[in-house]
């Protein structure tokens, strides 16, 4: 799934392609919405929210989105084909530019003074404006019984954390991803990883956790399982976290991030 940084980039896309522009076709593929027509509104905005993107438009309306596992937007110039077959979820375009969503998770079209019914939900976001790591601390923290590999994952707590970053941080960090919030040294360290990380990353196509980018060696612990380390030699464990059917892969050392 799509994390935090690749929102905020594709946010970044979206919002030079269609911020300021006045829209010549807007294509909603989604039988909820599917007699809507922005023709003829300027875009005003496309913002990241966690995972979730924004485009707000003229007249008080806003387009959300949401990538879910393997969702993206394409970007070219007005006037080309859009991709064959049922992928296309949502067509935006204008005078030079159009932005074709395809494998959208969520398409809604909404009253922009409704955003909060969904995004409001969401706990700091690590690349926002609203990043408030002494908030991201207290919402972990509220439940100390609960692991933290789970309570990094839940966009409640903080936003933009997927599986790659959960996985990365708590390495760095030495935490196992079973061990409860509430026996963790210091949860404000495990916050900072996280947004340093997401921060490093967030103009990069190559995402790196190592510092190291040749191939096969940008992360620690995700996507190796059963390989070597690359701190201490020892076989990188895989498992699943969380209840079914909301189970989502975990990568970690049990030598560097002892239970």
């Amino acid at each position: 799934m799509p994390e935090g940084d690749v929102v905020h980039r594709t946010a970044g896309r979206l919002g030079r392609a269609l911020d300021g522009r006045v829209l010549t076709r807007s294509d909603f593929r989604v039988p909820r919405h599917a007699t809507a027509d922005l023709t003829g509104r300027t875009v005003l905005e496309t913002v990241a929210r966690g995972k979730h993107l924004l485009t707000r438009v003229e007249g008080g309306l806003t387009v959300h989105t949401h990538l879910r596992m393997d969702g993206d937007w394409l970007v070219s110039p007005a006037g080309r084909r859009t991709p064959p077959g049922d992928r296309v979820r949502l067509v935006l375009a204008n005078a030079e530019w159009q932005a074709v969503g395809v494998r959208l998770g969520m398409v809604d079209l909404l009253r922009t003074a409704d955003e909060r019914r969904v995004v409001g939900h969401l706990g700091p976001d690590l690349l926002g404006p609203d990043w408030d790591p002494e908030e991201a601390v207290r919402r972990l923290t509220a439940d100390p019984e609960r692991t933290v590999g789970e309570a990094l994952l839940d966009q409640r707590n903080l936003a933009g954390i997927g599986t790659i970053y959960r996985a990365e941080t708590l390495f760095l960090a030495g935490v196992s991803p079973w061990r409860p919030v509430g026996a963790l040294d210091d949860v404000r360290a495990v916050v900072e990883i996280a947004h340093r990380l997401l921060e490093a990353n967030k103009d990069r196509t190559d995402r790196v956790t190592t510092g190291d980018p040749r191939p096969g060696r940008g992360a620690w612990v995700y996507g190796r399982a059963g390989r070597a380390c690359l701190r201490c030699g020892n076989r990188v464990s895989r498992g699943e976290m969380g209840a079914q059917p909301q189970e989502r892969l975990i990568y970690w050392c049990r030598r560097c991030q002892p239970e």
